[in-house]
């Protein structure tokens, strides 16, 4: 019997090394290693609502979720599959970006509140983060002109250096009537 030699295409790639990721029901990713290669998302197509995404983009839809791993277990063995470019980093949150300022905030002693800082009542100013550059208004500023600041930290020590103008409204209630302006008093007598 003549012995056939066999070759291996080096093109063609386990499927075994493929690893999946259900993140719900409607949402799953295609890892081969540690990289992303693909993800199954659904959405409101009557027909076909399965999608195979990669790099944001639709490459396959089907009608089932089985028929998109399929799709991507072919694709990927044949090589044919896109490539998925590199993930960028994650853009800071919201919650992430409020939370290490209710730390910092916490830490110097001042109250974080809807519309800004506070210390002892009095608005000291506001603190965010755009595109990752810290900034800090302060409250006393004319202009509302935001400051660029280095973190969290530096933003609430800009504000932890504001000079309290007014006095809170517990030394108001130990200062005698006559001392008042007409405006605290009004705000004492409320």
């Amino acid at each position: 019997m003549p012995q056939v030699a066999t070759t291996v295409n080096p093109c063609v790639k386990t499927v075994e090394e493929l690893r999946v990721i259900e993140i719900s029901f409607y949402d799953h990713e295609y890892y081969a290693g540690k990289q992303l290669i693909a993800t199954i998302t659904h959405d409101d197509d009557l027909t076909q609502p399965w999608v195979v995404m990669v790099n944001d983009a639709e490459v396959h839809r089907a009608a089932t979720l089985m028929l998109c791993h399929r799709y991507i277990c072919w694709q990927y063995k044949r090589g044919t599959l896109p490539v998925q470019k590199e993930e960028t980093p994650v853009a800071t949150t919201g919650n992430e970006v409020m939370c290490e300022i209710a730390t910092q905030c916490e830490q110097f002693g001042f109250e974080l509140l809807d519309d800004g800082i506070y210390k002892d009542e009095q608005k000291l100013g506001s603190i965010g983060c755009t595109d990752g550059h810290w900034w800090v208004i302060r409250a006393t500023s004319v202009h509302q002109q935001k400051v660029p600041c280095d973190s969290a930290f530096d933003a609430v020590w800009v504000l932890s250096m504001v000079e309290l103008t007014q006095p809170s409204s517990k030394e108001m209630l130990d200062k005698p009537f006559e001392q008042l302006t007409a405006d605290v008093a009004l705000l004492r007598l409320k």
